[in-house]
């Protein structure tokens, strides 16, 4: 065993000591929900990036190529300042919803390189301009612009050219679980020689300003060390080489700055910043505070490289001779990690992505602070917020409290948890970190997550919208990853779902017919109108995709019991009430209107008051998720739960149309073999015609979220008068529905993409070789199930590798990334990816579920043994 795998053996039920500290501090924390105290909940406008260096946060800190502890108590980052910025660079600069020609957008270039579950090791690359950042420039230009415009990025301004910017490097590696070492290397990369000011920061989050807690921790010099004192962190000593000036101020707003109103402390959170741009006096004489800087002013010439050491731990001790022995040891045990990871097969651009994938997502483990009632309430210490507020955003949230290091989206676009994204990002993460994996599917299911009826939280911004209930699946797959052997996460996980899945029967099926609704499930503007706002007409709409979410439910609710009754064979009735409901969800889908015959396809349904129906004709992903709901049942996965197949077998054979919904294959000496699977393989067969039509669905990179087709027939419904919609967009969307800033009518999206695949591959274990289609359709090429989903996988990898012309798909057209060897080699993950060239799109550092990347990479050929019981 490796020594990062021995690490991770002595984390006890994923906690301290090895992840007590991590890069849990966000990216960014202005301009989100738990800052906002407004009316209207403009939260963009309440906390802009204009405050961020002045006004203390009071829930989660941000900060550059950032480190805390797991209750972000005590924070380590970096500060920039090339001199000639308006600002210091402490936090990264992005455009906000409204500024966006296609929404909040950030704009600056950075990536995480490496980084180990334990965090014993990481790596982090930013390219930071010698000229001064064009703020203003990116705020007009993106505000002039149209939705069908792109966006106008920072590389647009031409600020890179002539390669005159820094390469800053920041690498930390763990001595022990509190001994952390940090080397910032800056190269000069211009043609002329340049000088950075370099300020590592260290400080406290704001605990004491808000009438909660009095106790202040205090930071001041001692000797050669920054010393810093909490309450129960206990004390901390920071080492610093070469003789850099110790600079101290309060973390605590600057009311005069922010607000107009009387100054509260001198040496406010910005007294820092204030000094090293303008010289004013505003950092404490006497050497001490809650925030403190090391100040470098480094002059690198061209070409050049220039480093700094520190070293944080809980003795009084310098930086040690055993620095770059520690450094060393631990990339090499780094090296070790991925190299057992890495597939055999693989090529080293390969190995590259995956790698960079995986360490993004350890890189975007945040420290998540949010108390509902008490943001609601407001503080002792503060102003009492609107009254409003009440009756606004997250008011029937009051029960929910997080404080906790969880897995987000994207650090930058999205520094907060999103319930189905947090269910992929599982899967990724049960490669490199199996317990912490499990303990945030646990956690959603906690009491102070979960809301009392059972739904788990969607999103800071709205935690009662509803998202694909995808945490089952992921639960399975975790399982799977992990050995197949922790039945003990897998029932607690099961306890938890049940409440969930009852809530979802209540609450989301109207008539009680087993067809769901649930509105836009996560799939944004993919419909002609909003599917979560009030329709256009009075009914309601009876929904493809969140119907075949609940039939894939039960399915997974089926197989986790049916692992659960292994050891406990009380769990045969549940396992058996699963695959009953089941098979009522999937027969209500192909027989109540949702399967429109002469298409060969399946459309959500307008059902309106009158009892008439409309069906939308849309070609989307809303039509593929069926292929989603797939199961097979083996033979020795039931052969030892007698009840559980009797009861299988009479009702198979009794109630009528079960045929239609469960395959049955028998081969001798194996045994009876089941397909639980909406649809029947008639119907498999025409919808992948559709799927695999290079001129619908199948793109050069993976599946589009919304058929070609639509290109030249987009589809216009009349409802009352009221004219909605869709057309083929593989790019950025070009309207504002739910914001704008993401899009499902035509790009590539990888959960959809990942979990049609596995799909595919679970259809192959039943029906076997035999069972070919073309691929692409027309192409006269016949192909298994399963060499289809390795098509599909080669397709989706593919917009991260060299293609035989040595360009990244994902970096579209611009030449700087294509060409550069200095930027090819740095992967971004986007959100999505443009429907026809594969250019990343939306939010650039998700390593979210587009580390799911890294999974395929890992597991080339998919599961030892397709998923399913």
């Amino acid at each position: 065993m490796d020594p990062e795998r021995r690490r991770l053996l002595e984390v006890p039920h994923g906690r301290a000591p090895w992840r007590r500290w991590g890069p849990y501090l966000s990216e960014r924390a202005w301009g989100t929900v738990r800052e906002d105290y407004s009316p209207d909940g403009a939260a963009w406008d309440y906390f802009p990036h204009d405050h961020a260096r002045s006004r203390a946060y009071r829930w989660n800190e941000d900060g550059l190529a950032g480190v805390c502890d797991d209750r972000q108590t005590l924070c380590l980052a970096l500060a920039l300042w090339n001199g000639e910025d308006p600002i210091v660079k402490e936090r990264f600069f992005g455009l906000t919803g409204s500024e966006g020609n296609h929404g909040e957008d950030v704009k600056e270039y950075w990536w995480y390189l490496d980084a180990t579950p334990t965090h014993s090791f990481m790596r982090w690359r930013y390219h930071y301009p010698q000229s001064a950042y064009p703020y203003q420039a990116l705020l007009d230009a993106n505000r002039s612009r149209g939705r069908l415009e792109p966006e106008f990025e920072l590389v647009d301004t031409g600020i890179f050219a002539a390669s005159r910017f820094f390469v800053v490097t920041a690498t930390y590696a763990k001595a022990t679980p509190e001994d952390i070492l940090l080397q910032v290397d800056v190269q000069n990369l211009g043609p002329d020689p340049a000088s950075l000011h370099c300020l590592p920061t260290l400080w406290f989050r704001n605990t004491w300003s808000w009438g909660l807690d009095d106790r202040r921790p205090r930071i001041g010099l001692e000797g050669h060390l920054i010393r810093a004192d909490h309450a129960e962190l206990g004390p901390r000593w920071l080492a610093f080489d070469g003789q850099p000036l110790p600079l101290f101020c309060e973390n605590e707003t600057n009311f005069g700055r922010c607000f107009g109103a009387a100054a509260q402390t001198p040496f406010p959170k910005d007294g820092i910043h204030d000094h090293v741009v303008s010289g004013r006096a505003t950092v404490n004489p006497s050497q001490q505070g809650t925030k403190a800087a090391v100040w470098y002013r480094l002059d690198v010439p061209a070409g050049a490289t220039r480093s700094i050491r520190l070293r944080l731990r809980d003795t009084p001790a310098g930086l040690g001779e055993d620095f770059d022995q520690v450094q060393d040891l631990r990339r090499e045990e780094a090296d070790a990690f991925y190299a057992d990871l890495t597939p055999a097969g693989a090529t080293d651009d390969e190995a590259l992505v995956m790698r960079q994938a995986f360490s993004g997502m350890l890189w975007s483990k945040q420290y998540y602070h949010y108390s509902v009632r008490r943001w609601l309430a407001g503080d002792p210490a503060q102003p009492e917020p609107p009254a409003a507020r009440w009756q606004g955003r997250n008011y029937a949230w009051t029960h929910l409290d997080n404080r906790d290091v969880i897995s987000m989206p994207d650090t930058w676009e999205y520094p907060w948890y999103a319930a189905w994204d947090l269910a992929f990002q599982c899967v990724a993460l049960a490669h490199l970190d199996p317990e912490f994996a499990k303990s945030q599917l646990i956690l959603m299911g906690r009491e102070w997550y979960m809301h009392p009826s059972g739904q788990l939280p969607a999103y800071e911004w709205a935690f009662g919208d509803v998202n694909p209930p995808v945490q089952a699946w992921a639960a399975l797959r975790v399982f799977e990853i992990d050995g197949r052997q922790d039945h003990a996460f897998l029932e607690r996980v099961f306890h938890k779902l049940l409440l969930n899945f009852t809530w979802w029967v209540n609450r989301k099926d109207t008539e009680g017919r087993n067809v769901f609704e649930g509105g836009f499930l996560g799939l944004d503007n993919i419909g002609p109108f909003d599917r979560s706002a009030a329709l256009p007409a009075d009914g309601h709409l009876e929904q493809s995709d969140g119907t075949a979410w609940m039939a894939m439910y039960c399915q997974n609710l089926l197989e986790i019991a049916l692992c659960l009754a292994e050891q406990d064979h009380t769990y045969e009735d549940i396992a058996t009430k699963f695959f009953e409901h089941y098979t009522l969800i999937a027969q209500a889908m192909n027989q109540q209107g949702l399967w429109d015959e002469t298409d060969g396809f399946y459309y959500d349904v307008l059902r309106l008051s009158d009892g008439s129906r409309v069906p939308l004709r849309v070609r989307s992903a809303v039509g593929l998720i069926p292929l989603v709901a797939v199961t097979v049942l083996r033979p020795e996965s039931v052969r030892h739960l007698d009840d559980f197949r009797r009861r299988m077998d009479w009702y198979t054979h009794h109630e009528p149309g079960i045929d239609q919904v469960v395959g049955h294959i028998h081969r001798r000496g194996r045994g009876d073999s089941r397909l639980l699977s909406i649809v029947d393989p008639e119907r498999l067969r025409r919808i992948l015609g559709r799927m695999l039509d290079e001129s619908e669905f199948l793109a050069p990179h993976g599946l589009r979220a919304l058929s070609r087709y639509h290109r030249d027939h987009p589809l216009a419904i009349d409802l009352g008068g009221r004219v909605a919609r869709v057309d083929y967009e593989p790019g950025e969307s070009t309207s504002g529905l739910f914001g704008g800033n993401s899009n499902w009518r035509g790009p590539i999206w990888f959960p959809l993409n990942y979990l049609i695949l596995e799909g595919l591959r679970r259809f192959h274990a039943h029906l076997g070789d035999d069972f070919r289609v073309e691929c692409p359709t027309g192409s006269g090429r016949n192909l298994t199930l399963l060499e289809v989903a390795d098509e599909l996988r080669r397709r989706l990898v593919s917009l991260f590798v060299n293609d035989p012309s040595g360009r990244r798909p994902v970096f579209g057209d611009e030449p700087l990334f294509q060409r550069d060897p200095v930027w090819h080699g740095l992967i971004p993950f986007h959100e999505y990816f443009h429907g026809e060239t594969g250019k990343g799109l939306g939010a650039s550092h998700q390593t979210g579920w587009t580390g799911l990347v890294a999974d395929l990479i890992a597991n080339r050929h998919g599961p030892s043994k397709a998923s399913g019981q």
